[in-house]
Formats: structure tokens, sequence, C-alpha cells
């Protein structure tokens, strides 16, 4: 599971994502009109990105399910909670 984790990669913003998913297009415009790169995952063609995502999500293929930096993984957060894990890492 670590190969998906950004840990140590400092400010990188991965977003764990499906296809259909409301909140994810929510949160990836968000983050495109605020101009933060990130790296997207699509958990339904990625196996292992799926057993990531479950692994921080109680059992669930929650998403969008975000890693940002050295801060622990993050299911549906806020644009604010994103921003502030970047401004700490």
């Amino acid at each position: 599971m670590e190969r998906f984790d950004s840990r140590g990669s400092g400010g990188a913003v991965t977003v764990y994502w499906r296809p259909g998913c409301v909140f994810c297009i929510k949160l990836r415009t968000q983050l495109r009109a605020a101009r933060i790169p990130y790296r997207k995952v699509n958990i339904w063609r990625d196996p292992d990105a799926a057993a990531f995502v479950r692994g921080v999500a109680d059992g669930n293929e929650t998403v969008p399910t975000v890693v940002v930096g050295d801060h622990p993984p993050m299911v549906n957060p806020s644009l604010a909670r994103i921003r502030q894990a970047l401004a700490d890492a």
C-alpha cells in the first residue's frame, strides 16, 4: 500500500477518485480553480489504489480520499482542509 502514499513528497497532492462520484468532481474542480496541482488515481482501474483507500476508510471505498505530503490520508476533505495540509507540509 505504501506505493500510493505520497508521504515524503513535499506538498504533493494525490486524489483517489472513481467515475460518477459527484464529491470527487466537486473537489477536483475546486483544486483546479485554486490552481493546486494534484495527481488523480482512479480506484476502479487500480486495485492496489482501491485497497489503499479501503485501508484508510474503515474498509470502504470512500472517495475522494486525499493524501498531501506527510499529512495523514483525508477522506472526503474540504478544500480548506487540503490547503491547511499543504501549509503544514
